[in-house]
């Protein structure tokens, strides 16, 4: 059966580094796999922030 270039490398390079998918499904969830929103939570944050004026330099005028 053939096999593209491609696949022999990454058939290679998984047989070389088996602990590969591990490493990469550990990165996903650091830097992408986000935990779930608290609605409770957000809306207690948008209630408590503090209005910012359109234009903060020049209120005095």
């Amino acid at each position: 059966m053939y096999q593209s270039d491609i696949t022999q490398f990454i058939n290679k390079l998984k047989a070389d580094r088996p602990q590969l998918e591990e490493e990469q499904r550990k990165g996903r969830a650091l830097l992408w796999d986000k935990q779930p929103i608290d609605l409770e939570e957000r809306a207690e944050q948008k209630e408590s922030r503090v209005e910012q004026t359109p234009y903060s330099y020049y209120q005095n005028f």
